[in-house]
């Protein structure tokens, strides 16, 4: 029997975004086709970003099949240590922020890969920089509660560590605060991630998981490979 959060794709992306070729409405005629119940709209979004309104419209206008619910959010990187967020003053209507380590959260703003590696080569012990990325999320589910983490973790292995790297400690902790905070966590079908201690950890914690593919074309909406296999292992 399938996992039911397989049922929903909670992260897919359309031509508001400048790397996905698909539409909201190919979107949602393959989520139909797949049979899922529930579908999580999301285009990234920065500061200056001005066309959530004229998305939300969009959204608005769909013809969306019996037996779908259709949901909307925006991507945003997390900015700093603080748990500041990449994003726009947001007219109501957008259900979830999706909350993203698209870069590292640095003390004073995003760090890209490169820059950590360099860090963590010139003396950056892994342990307070994995204390510094837990440090973050937790601060921007506590800045933003309510939303949903984006494929959470997949910093990791590009600043070459892993989640195996964070100790029960750090999981723990973060679970808890997403629970506390009513952020679902999406399990990734793209990065894979989060993985196994992670979804336990999320589990005992009591927090929702989502299933995601974070597509950027129709054609891979709803189709799990990873994310299927990280959830029978869970359940």
């Amino acid at each position: 029997m399938s996992h039911p959060a397989l049922r929903g794709d909670h992260h897919v992306h359309s031509t508001f975004s400048d790397d996905a070729v698909s539409t909201l409405e190919e979107n949602v005629a393959a989520a139909e086709r797949r049979g899922l119940t529930t579908l999580r709209l999301v285009d990234h979004v920065r500061r200056d970003t001005a066309w959530v309104p004229e998305y939300l419209a969009a959204v608005r206008a769909l013809r969306v099949p019996a037996g779908l619910t259709v949901l909307t959010g925006v991507e945003a990187k997390i900015l700093d240590v603080g748990g500041g967020l990449d994003i726009p003053a947001l007219p109501t209507g957008i259900d979830r922020i999706l909350i993203a380590d698209h870069q590292f959260p640095g003390v004073d703003g995003p760090l890209g890969p490169t820059a950590v590696r360099e860090r963590i080569a010139g003396g950056w012990a892994a342990p307070d920089v994995l204390d510094q990325l837990v440090t973050a999320l937790i601060a921007a589910m506590r800045q933003h509660p309510g939303n949903q983490l984006a494929h959470c973790f997949s910093i990791l292995p590009k600043i070459g560590l892993s989640e195996d790297d964070l100790g029960r400690e750090r999981i723990d902790a973060w679970a808890r605060a997403a629970a506390e905070t009513d952020t679902h966590v999406e399990v990734n079908e793209k990065w894979g991630c989060p993985g196994r201690p992670s979804l336990d950890a999320l589990r005992a914690s009591g927090a929702t998981i989502v299933a995601s593919t974070d597509s950027h074309e129709a054609a891979d909406v709803g189709r799990y490979e990873r994310v299927a296999a990280l959830l029978h292992e869970d359940a």
